[in-house]
């Protein structure tokens, strides 16, 4: 699968420690890593990545209290 990541086009280009989130499509949903950590990935469906990206970018998104 790994001819089938994406680098966003706002982490710069090289490999000059520019940290960045990759992206790869997997079928119906959507692979989502870290360039740092590329064994840690998140897979999303892309309603559920399109619902949060809207959420981050109204600044409508809750902190979570939990107690311990």
């Amino acid at each position: 699968m790994s001819d089938g990541w994406h680098k966003s086009t706002y982490s710069g280009t090289g490999d000059g420690g520019n940290d960045c989130v990759e992206v790869a499509a997997t079928g119906a949903t959507l692979a989502l890593r870290e360039s740092d950590t590329p064994a840690a990935v998140v897979r999303t469906t892309p309603p559920a990545l399109r619902m949060l990206i809207g959420t981050l970018k109204a600044g409508t998104l809750s902190r979570l209290a939990t107690k311990r």
